[in-house]
């Protein structure tokens, strides 16, 4: 899976190593990360990490959000990072963005997996209505005071998969 379009906004691999510097400091300079915590040399580590999968959203040239996959480990499809310029948010873009992760896991695996941090309402909300459920708590994971909490959508059972 390298590029789809989806009403006008194109999604494609990462291009290169401007592109990431210009993905962290989107990220390393907006919410949720900013609370976080997450500044622009680890959030550029997590995008140039070769294990993950990072996606790109452009619209009209303008590069308005990317997303970050892991497709192994522990939770085989974990949504890493949504990340949506603050100007572009709102506009559907992180649903694109989730709809073309969730085909490219699917693809492979059974479950889709996201941690939110428990203050951001509104990301929550999304993922909600996307339709990920809650599954874990994990207190006090990334800083003192707040929660992540970990959702999954699932098209079925790990065993069987895929349908045969």
């Amino acid at each position: 899976m390298d590029t789809e379009t989806i009403a006008g906004t194109e999604i494609r691999n990462l291009l290169d190593t401007a592109e990431a510097e210009m993905c962290a400091r989107m990220m390393a300079n907006s919410e949720p990360w900013i609370t976080l915590g997450r500044a622009f040399d680890a959030a550029l580590d997590i995008i140039n990490d070769p294990s993950r999968e990072v996606y790109v959203a452009t619209t009209m040239d303008e590069t308005v959000g990317f997303i970050v996959l892991l497709m192994h480990g522990a939770f085989v499809g974990y949504i890493q990072s949504v990340c949506v310029a603050p100007g572009w948010r709102g506009q559907g873009i992180g649903t694109e963005l989730i709809g073309f992760a969730e085909r490219r896991i699917f693809s492979e695996a059974s479950n889709a997996f996201i941690c939110v941090s428990s203050f951001n309402e509104g990301a929550q909300r999304l993922y909600e209505r996307l339709g990920y459920e809650v599954v874990g708590e994990l207190e006090d994971y990334i800083i003192s005071g707040h929660s992540e909490l970990l959702m999954r959508k699932t098209i079925g059972p790990v065993t069987g998969f895929p349908a045969e």
